[in-house]
């Protein structure tokens, strides 16, 4: 974990023992593991929120983002949120409990935590900042189950959407991402390439109406309002796995909408990008603390413990072998990108022009 001088890195689980509950947990807890300046000034607060197309939680994505807006001046957290890692229990509102509950968990502590004027941006990636926006557009909706949190506020103030995942409708949505969160669409004859089972029948809604009900939900493009926070969005134009018409659709609907944005769409690159500096390139992202619900899976699937899975065996045994060099083989292929690799510098100005200055 982090070992920068001066930076203060502790755990804190967001829900109390007897409030969470999620059937494929096996004792996680989602959780926020904190980069805090030790001089006790306050600042801005910054939940940096990893993809991972809600199956996983991605430490590309994690400490070493919380890090580098730690040297900009900002007490950061890395949020770890439940997800659905074998397709086999829809997260439907729970990871957008959990946000919620981060951002009100903060606020409540703001005290302890050094939080200037109960400022909370969000920066989420991919998946993430599915889960970021449907917070900026739902906020309203999430009441928590925890009265003592019901009066703190969880609206964020300015959000930070990487390469984001927006809609679960039409040719640009993300399927996989959608599979995760809301479960497979009412079909035919298969559920992912696989053969339909009575298994795989229960996973999906029994009425073609309500996952569309849900899927429009979802689809943060059409949930827009002026209420909607600051928004600072951030894509390639070559993006391989999310269409860069997500990031244009949601930019759209902040616009008619009179939400202050700002938009920029680089050259080229590929998906998961994250920093695209050398230290991303290089796998130095700290350890995989955030897939700590995915491997408690994995290990529960190959001690026979759980059966019910929607991936092939391979993929689960890609999370028990070698953790230790995790990281390091998720970012293998990674190229520098130089052209992306100013999108923090962009993104903080942005902030600073919409907040009290640092």
């Amino acid at each position: 974990m982090n070992k920068e001088k001066d930076c203060i890195t502790r755990r804190y689980n967001i829900w109390k023992p007897g409030e969470y509950y999620y059937k494929m947990a096996y004792g996680f807890v989602p959780n926020l593991v904190s980069y805090q300046h030790t001089d006790e000034r306050d600042r801005p607060c910054m939940i940096v929120v990893p993809g991972g197309g809600y199956r996983a939680v991605a430490p590309t994505e994690g400490e070493i983002v919380a890090l580098e807006f730690w040297r900009r001046g900002y007490n950061a957290f890395v949020l770890t949120y439940t997800t659905n890692f074998l397709y086999n229990a829809p997260l439907h509102k729970q990871a957008l409990e959990d946000i919620s509950r981060a951002v009100r968990f903060i606020r409540r502590n703001r005290d302890e935590f050094h939080i200037v004027n109960d400022q909370v941006i969000l920066c989420g990636f991919s998946a993430g900042a599915h889960l970021c926006g449907s917070l900026g557009v739902h906020y309203a909706d999430v009441v928590d189950r925890n009265v003592e949190y019901q009066t703190v506020s969880n609206r964020p103030d300015t959000i930070v959407l990487c390469y984001p995942v927006i809609t679960a409708t039409g040719r640009y949505g993300h399927e996989e991402s959608f599979d995760a969160l809301i479960g497979f669409e009412p079909s035919g004859e298969t559920v992912r390439g696989a053969e339909r089972t009575a298994v795989n029948a229960a996973l999906e809604y029994a009425d073609i109406a309500e996952y569309k009900d849900e899927a429009e939900y979802f689809s943060l493009e059409k949930h827009v309002s002026k209420t909607t926070p600051p928004c600072f969005i951030w894509q390639t134009v070559t993006d391989d796995d999310v269409p860069v018409e997500n990031s244009i659709l949601f930019a759209k609907a902040l616009r008619k909408n009179g939400v202050k944005f700002a938009m920029h769409l680089f050259s080229s690159g590929k998906h998961g990008l994250s920093l695209a500096n050398e230290q991303w390139k290089n796998g130095e992202c700290s350890e995989a603390y955030t897939l700590e619900q995915a491997f408690l899976l994995a290990d529960k699937v190959k001690s026979g413990e759980i059966t019910d899975i929607h991936i092939p065996l391979s993929e689960v045994d890609g999370f028990c072998t070698d953790r230790k060099n995790f990281v390091r083989r998720m970012t293998r292929d990674g190229v520098c990108n130089k052209e992306v690799a100013i999108w923090p510098k962009l993104a903080d100005e942005f902030i600073y022009c919409l907040v009290s200055p640092r």
